[in-house]
């Protein structure tokens, strides 16, 4: 049996989410050229380079908005049969490019595909108002725990008191395992995981004393 050791009030846990639709896309690439000499491979990697650059201000891309990094370069080897074969110098530049024309990722991506790039990471969309989209989760979920804590007292015939103790939990954490269960019951929706929308979580423990008449 389950004894509580230290009794002082109510807890309550509350969750909520807010979704909306992505407003910008962040795409992740990389320009790689193998060549038998590092020059060859700087020269190669720096043309690519060029046309990735031409091609991204052909879609209105403006250079603040393009993060590249500087051309590293490293040997290359294959294996086969359980030996090293050197297979040339590696010399690659990564990028991450922001674009708010969402309608555009397919032509883009075709176009720096076509002008060099020949690793995409990742495509990931995104939303430029997320720090108040996740405000406005964590007042959902404190009128969530409140909700809770106020029914709580109502079935056991006593009032809320005071708050006093309020817990941050970020649902994504490994130790928020022990709200899982209400977490995903309080703050996911069929409309929730809707496609091509973006959702912003958010998790709280309130502590409230019993008032006393």
């Amino acid at each position: 049996m389950q004894m509580v050791e230290h009794p002082w009030g109510i807890t309550a846990f509350g969750a909520a989410s807010v979704k909306a639709a992505p407003d910008i896309v962040r795409v992740r690439f990389k320009v790689v050229r193998v060549e038998q000499a590092p020059a060859a491979a700087f020269e190669a990697a720096h043309a690519a380079v060029r046309a990735v650059r031409g091609a991204l201000r052909g879609h209105g891309i403006d250079d603040s908005a393009v993060e590249g990094s500087r051309l590293d370069l490293q040997t290359e080897y294959e294996y086969a049969g359980g030996s090293r074969t050197f297979a040339g110098y590696q010399c690659q530049a990564a990028f991450s490019v922001e674009c708010a024309a969402l309608d555009d990722v397919e032509a883009l991506l075709v176009d720096v595909v076509s002008a060099g790039a020949n690793e995409i990471e990742g495509v990931d969309f995104d939303v430029v108002g997320k720090r108040e989209l996740r405000a406005e989760a964590r007042r959902q979920a404190v009128a969530a725990a409140r909700a809770k804590a106020g029914l709580y007292a109502e079935a056991a015939g006593v009032r809320l008191g005071a708050v006093l103790h309020i817990e941050d939990v970020d649902p994504q954490q490994q130790s928020a395992g022990r709200y899982r269960s209400h977490a995903q019951a309080a703050a996911t929706t069929a409309q929730d995981l809707a496609p091509g929308h973006i959702v912003v979580s958010a998790a709280v423990v309130l502590g409230y004393a019993v008032a006393r008449d």
